[in-house]
């Protein structure tokens, strides 16, 4: 049944109805998980950061300075991050051959990083469908208005709005809210196994913290937990900004939409670093990944090397991301991304100069 109501939901699925690139068949061997390559990646990210948790607990009831708690906290939340997208690509059943032990693992990871396996799937399947579609946004994205539904939006809405795109909010404020209280219930249109999902992370997150209190104290446990994950959420949700948020991005109308557009087009390519691509689990193969989300994280690069026209997306750069901040709004007559400073002088109706 799950692997049903998954495949129901396969991007791939509704990308199959356009005309497929030429290329498109070359990157199916890449789409076949690796047994002990998981198994590898899930034991060198799961068992570190379990020591350095433990480590950190040490640290604070040993009375050591917090400045080495929080140094092992950096090394912490790069294996929850990775822990993260292990989560991910369970949720796209790419991490493992096996449904039940994506399933397992999945849950496994989801409670760790603060995240409930079914309702997020649902959701982020729900991105994945729906990603680059003017006509169909609001599910697991970051919210962006066009420049002419900001123009026609009263006082108050364009107000709240600026306020959610501002770094401070959108980076300070919204990973806490997002992984603290956001996931903590189900995202709208839940089904009961998106329900009973949220419960048992809830459940099993609630055991560890009393488990925590009981034995360490929950003082300790919030000195080295809290660190981790506003550390490790503000790059998850840079991550995801990045990936939708940048100039030259793909939207379009849902009668106009293109899905092999979007894989191409609508996701980044985001050049990293050796070690922050590790870290990040290859996510900043983005193109590859949502042209075709079947492939692991750890086939992400081999993927993009062996297929020339993947090759051909030109790598964001992280100098470029950083300007990609001030892109708040999208200009449907320009197709591109503009910011609020742009707008000054246009009358909020007509969107004409005054």
């Amino acid at each position: 049944m799950l692997r049903g109501l998954l495949m129901s939901f396969n991007p791939v699925l509704i990308i199959a109805k356009a005309e497929k690139p030429a290329w498109y068949m070359n990157t199916s061997p890449y789409a076949k998980p690796e047994t002990r390559i998981a198994i590898r990646q899930l034991c060198t990210t799961l068992v570190p950061y379990l020591v350095l948790m433990a480590l950190m607990v040490q640290t604070v009831r040993h009375g050591h300075s917090y400045g080495i708690t929080l140094a092992l906290g950096v090394a912490a939340t790069a294996l929850f991050s990775r822990l993260f997208i292990i989560f991910h690509d369970c949720t796209h059943g790419s991490f493992l051959h096996s449904p039940r032990w994506n399933r397992n693992v999945g849950y496994l990871c989801g409670i760790l990083t603060f995240t409930s396996f079914h309702d997020w799937r649902r959701s982020h399947t729900r991105h994945h469908i729906t990603a680059g579609d003017l006509d169909r946004r609001g599910i697991g994205e970051i919210t962006t208005m066009t420049v002419e539904e900001y123009l026609a939006a009263p006082p108050l809405q364009r107000l709240s709005y600026r306020l959610y795109r501002h770094p401070l909010i959108l980076l300070g404020i919204g990973p806490l809210y997002y992984f603290l209280l956001r996931n903590r219930y189900p995202a709208p249109g839940g089904k009961r196994i998106d329900y009973l999902s949220v419960i048992c992370t809830n459940l099993a997150i609630a055991a560890i913290i009393v488990t925590a209190t009981l034995t360490v104290g929950f003082k300790t446990y919030f000195l080295v937990q809290f660190p981790v994950l506003v550390l490790a959420a503000t790059l998850g949700v840079w991550l995801f900004y990045i990936q939708h948020q940048f100039q030259g991005v793909y939207w379009a109308r849902h009668d106009e939409w293109d899905p092999w557009r979007v894989a191409m087009e609508g996701a980044s390519y985001y050049r990293l670093p050796k070690l922050m691509q590790w870290v990040t689990g290859n996510i900043g193969f983005h193109h590859v990944h949502h042209m075709r989300p079947g492939i692991p994280n750890y086939r992400l690069q081999e993927c993009y090397e062996a297929i020339p026209e993947l090759q051909a997306v030109k790598p964001l750069t992280f100098s470029e991301s950083l300007r990609s901040l001030r892109f708040n709004l999208y200009d449907e007559k320009q197709r591109r991304m503009v910011s609020f400073q742009s707008l000054k002088g246009r009358n909020r109706r007509s969107g004409k100069e005054i």
